[in-house]
């Protein structure tokens, strides 16, 4: 086993041991501060109820991680085989179709737990294939009883998304149907959607409420409920809508819970919704062993935009997802790129969904380099070979910078992350 080596083609500042050129490093045991409600250094205000998590100071070493390059890879031999499982033989057909044949960790372990009708709590790190780890079940489940209704809650309009399209991948030649409900899209056309047959409503809490409140949802028809990114739902404020929704669900029900870490509010929603859950955790490790992290320290004689221009002018940075902390921000990150003369789209709350699918069709597709982005795009955003994550402004908690990094590196591919540490502003926290 040995450690890769940070890159110097034509930019400085990937090392834990010097700043940049004309940098200056952070005395030795200084840890960022983190001033909630502070403003951007591009405008706009800190989330007023952004609930810290893990405290508000983040020591700048934990941005520093060389990525393990091993030749061999960590063993795992799964107990089991997509065609092991009892489940329908079309539904078989249809993983077959999609390539799968042996099940991730958390798949291998939560499906049979699942398919005996156990509550469960998967922890697991992000991409790492917990979408089919509770679609692949409760689909067998909906195909042994057409009239099963499953409900799934999660914190954003790209991570429901993404799961629809997952759902849609599965369900082919069958007559399953499911119904994206998410804020930023037409409710009228949601609302038409629900009052045709289905099985699936995959949503957002606030619009999930909205529709329950027009009496478009009846809670009473769904016994299986999935909580999906649950401390991120939980970060983000919905714990009263997530309450609100599951409210006037039946009892007994069977409820999924997963979530990437587990906190002592997560441990009271957990024995809030479950019954003598199982718990499954194969996480590993805070983030991806192969995601190359460090840090860059700004001179006082240059800004951010600046460094960061010198970076995407790097043949290597060919797709990359940059991280700002307020919408207002972002959006203006972007319009600078773009006026430098490089291909940049923004992702962020302001912009309705249609906007945003444009965004991040753009960036897939390759017809964009950098997307830029406020930690709306942190969870729920799979998008093959992003070669680098850069904070441009730091995250409010070591779980966001966690999640945001875990968007290269996927598929066992290897990724770099990039924090910048700028001694001329201060480091506050985010809005969304």
């Amino acid at each position: 086993m040995q450690q890769s080596r940070s890159s110097h083609r034509g930019y400085q500042g990937f090392s834990n041991s010097r700043p940049s050129s004309g940098g200056r490093s952070l005395p030795s045991g200084r840890q960022a501060s983190f001033r909630r409600g502070a403003p951007s250094r591009f405008g706009g205000a800190s989330h007023p109820n952004k609930r810290p998590s893990f405290g508000d100071r983040i020591d700048p070493n934990r941005f520093i991680n060389k990525a393990v390059i091993t030749e061999v890879v960590e063993n795992f031999i799964p107990e089991h085989k997509f065609a092991d499982f009892a489940i329908d033989e079309t539904l078989k057909q249809a993983i077959i179709g999609k390539g799968y044949t042996v099940p991730t960790p958390i798949q291998d372990r939560a499906i049979p737990h699942i398919l005996l009708g156990r509550d469960v709590v998967g922890v697991a790190n992000t991409g790492t294939g917990k979408t089919a780890a509770f679609l692949v079940p409760l689909l067998h489940k909906v195909r042994l009883n057409p009239k099963e209704h499953v409900l799934i809650i999660v914190p954003t309009r790209e991570l429901a998304n993404q799961i629809e399209s997952e759902l849609r991948g599965f369900t082919k030649g069958t007559r399953i149907f499911g119904v994206c409900c998410v804020g930023g899209m037409s409710i009228s056309r949601q609302i038409a959607d629900l009052r045709r047959p289905y099985n699936f409503v995959i949503g957002t809490p606030g619009r999930l409420k909205d529709l329950i409140e027009r009496k478009v949802i009846d809670r009473s028809k769904f016994a299986t409920i999935v909580l999906d990114e649950a401390d991120r739902m939980l970060d983000m404020g919905f714990i009263n809508d997530m309450r609100y929704v599951m409210a006037g669900m039946p009892k007994p029900r069977h409820t999924l819970f997963f979530s990437a870490t587990i906190s002592p509010d997560i441990e009271k929603l957990i024995k809030d919704f479950l019954t003598d859950p199982v718990r499954i955790s194969v996480k590993t490790g805070d983030t991806a062993k192969n995601v190359d992290q460090d840090v860059m320290h700004i001179g006082m004689d240059k800004t951010k935009l600046d460094v960061l221009h010198g970076l995407l002018n790097n043949k290597e940075f060919r797709k990359v997802l940059v991280f700002g902390r307020t919408k207002h921000g972002v959006e203006k990150l972007s319009h600078l790129l773009a006026q430098k003369g490089f291909r940049a789209e923004s992702i962020h709350g302001n912009k309705n969904q249609n906007k945003r699918d444009r965004a991040l069709k753009l960036f897939r597709d390759n017809q964009v380099q950098v997307l830029v982005a406020t930690d709306v795009a942190a969870r729920g955003l799979d998008i093959a070979d992003i070669s680098h994550v850069i904070n441009y402004d730091i995250p409010a908690t070591y779980d966001d910078y966690v999640h945001r990094i875990g968007r290269t590196g996927r598929a066992g591919k290897g990724g770099k992350a990039i924090t910048f540490i700028d001694p001329k502003e201060p480091r506050v926290g985010r809005g969304r």
